[in-house]
């Protein structure tokens, strides 16, 4: 993603002319006045420890740093993380030291995240503060307003293609009011559930409809709502009625399709036709890129790779693996179908998951096969694994290969040697569906509601819980793991000494399967097949910066240098990224 500050040349100068050549000294007003405790990013009780000796560079002059330290601290708090770890320390020794202060992070991550969450979630120890700070940031500048600007868009997008109120309502009026029939249906439901949502009556929803209704029935020729009426009256009244249905209708219509209400002037209906032309919003800071069709299934998998997020790996039922190259041209471009001498496809059954590391990928089938791949030649061949059952996950670690499988075991291979297969662990009593390790732990969820920890050095399993539901998805790093169910909940856990210790579970929102997650120290994004992609700061409970609303099922996501892809069940492959 790209940095709230680009040019750190001209923040170092200007740093350094406030430091050596500008005291600050009470040349204004603003100098004498003490800063509100909200427009801090430190709360006036978050100084540092009296206890703690304060490197207060009294001896550099009567500049900024002859300041105390806690008030040098305190104006360090407003500048961005950042630019807090990237320019200081290039100003001077002392005010390097301000990115040495883990309290000062943790104070700033705590106004970021709320005071009522708790964060991090795992261990604490040796938790990378300022990472986190700098990722929650980031985060926030490019994911907050998301959603609602691509909603705006959406809906402007309709208004310029012209389907009005008319057009809309021909195709789905007989779901938002029944006007056609007698008996309300669930869509009506559905409509005065969004409608008590946003403010309106349920009735007047109703009568709006009914009135469109009886309008139209009254311009094919049917008698009038009223009987007979003097034809003068009768125009004028029709005029009235026509301007308060037409209001009505398409506030109805846009609470159904969560776009909002219609800006409505004050004493008097809005007129969409006469409607002053709106200036468009400002982009947003991520680009949103769809990738030209190159399967022709679902797409179940996706991957980012190279460290650059540069190149996207994705899986379908259509038995390929595509990679694609995100920098080319303004939409991306298709580089190959992976795929070994002789094959029609590259595999002879559904991909179902991926993974890499460095320039290897592996891709796990159906048909009971890992393939691996040389993505620095440009996607040969590398090798093949052969399972007794469909690989379901995989998870690529420095020195092996874990593969999760259908018929309940989870397999190490070492892909450097001519036989692979290191061991097979038998942890769970059905299907092994999600995978997550590092160096000392293997950590797998099951279709029989639970997840074990496997200790890699002893080499035998340590735990294995049970849950009321089963994970679909998983991801572990920094002591914390993060997985999604099948009933859409968020499940945290946390790793200390070979212990996995259940943290909480979280309702974020997701109604559906949770397909995908990701979790950095700052980030966490979730998808699911509800149609839904969220992105949240990874506290307890999450706070949900953005929710995107798809055509179809979200199957699995990827993230890699701010880049989010998103595996689609309409056969393509989506893609946020910064904009240029």
């Amino acid at each position: 993603m790209s940095e709230p500050h680009n040019n750190v040349e001209e923040q170092v100068a200007e740093l350094d002319r406030h430091t050596d050549c500008q005291p600050l000294g009470p040349s204004t007003q603003e100098s004498n006045e003490t800063p509100r405790p909200e427009q801090l990013w430190l709360s006036p009780a978050s100084y540092l420890s009296s206890a703690e000796p304060s490197p207060s560079p009294s001896g550099e002059g009567s500049a900024l740093l002859s300041l105390p330290w806690e008030m040098v601290a305190r104006i360090a708090s407003h500048l961005p993380a950042q630019c807090v770890i990237t320019v200081l320390p290039r100003v001077c020794h002392a005010l390097g030291n301000v990115c040495k202060d883990s309290t000062a992070w943790q104070l700033r991550a705590r106004r970021l995240t709320g005071p009522r969450a708790c964060f991090p979630v795992g261990p604490r120890d040796n938790f990378d503060w300022p990472t986190a700070c700098v990722e929650m940031e980031q985060l926030i500048t490019c994911w907050a307003g998301q959603g609602e600007w691509a909603t705006r868009e959406a809906e402007r997008d309709r208004e310029r293609q012209g389907d009005g109120v008319g057009g809309e309502r021909g195709a789905e009026g007989p779901e938002v009011g029944d006007v056609q029939g007698e008996k309300p249906g669930k869509a009506q439901a559905g409509v005065e559930a969004l409608a008590q949502e946003a403010g309106f009556v349920p009735e007047e929803v109703r009568q709006v409809a009914l009135e469109d209704g009886e309008r139209e029935r009254h311009q094919d020729g049917g008698p009038p709502a009223g009987g007979r009426q003097k034809e003068g009256e009768q125009r004028q009244e029709a005029d009235m009625v026509e301007e308060r249905e037409e209001r009505g209708v398409m506030e109805a219509i846009e609470v159904e399709e969560r776009v909002g209400v219609a800006e409505r002037q004050e004493g008097g209906a809005v007129d969409r036709e006469r409607e002053p032309a709106r200036s468009p919003s400002p982009p947003p800071a991520l680009e949103h890129i769809s990738l030209p069709s190159g399967h022709i299934a679902e797409v179940n998998s996706v991957l980012l790779v190279g460290g650059e997020g540069a190149v996207c790996a994705s899986g379908s039922r259509d038995r390929n693996v595509n990679l694609w190259n995100l920098r080319e041209g303004s939409k991306g471009a298709l580089l190959r179908t992976l795929g070994g001498q002789g094959l029609f496809s590259t595999h002879l059954g559904w991909v179902w998951c991926l993974a890499s590391r460095d320039n290897q990928l592996a891709s796990g089938s159906f048909d009971s096969t890992v393939r691996l791949w040389d993505l620095g030649s440009g996607g040969t061949e590398q090798g093949l694994i052969r399972t007794k059952a469909a690989v379901l996950c995989l998870s690529f670690q420095s020195d092996v290969l874990l593969a999760g499988t259908y018929d309940k075991k989870v397999s190490i291979y070492d892909t450097r040697v001519a036989e692979p297969l290191v061991k097979s662990l038998r942890l769970h009593g059905n299907a092994v569906l999600c995978l997550a390790a590092n160096e000392n732990y293997i950590i797998s969820g099951s279709k029989d509601h639970t997840v074990a920890i496997y200790d890699r050095r002893a080499g035998k399993p340590l735990q294995k819980l049970q849950l009321s539901s089963y994970l679909l998805s998983m991801c572990y790093s920094g002591g914390e793991v993060w997985a999604g169910d099948n009933r859409g909940m968020l499940h945290s856990f946390s790793v200390n000494s070979g212990a996995l210790r259940p943290v909480s579970q979280f309702d974020v929102g997701h109604t559906s399967l949770v397909t995908g997650i990701h979790r950095s120290p700052g980030t966490l994004y979730t998808c699911s097949s509800d149609r839904t992609i969220k992105v949240h700061l990874p506290c307890a409970p999450p706070r949900t910066l953005c929710t995107l609303r798809h055509q179809a099922s979200v199957n699995g996501l990827s993230v890699e240098a701010g880049v989010l892809a998103i595996a689609s069940g309409d056969m393509c492959v989506e893609v946020w990224k910064a904009r240029k």
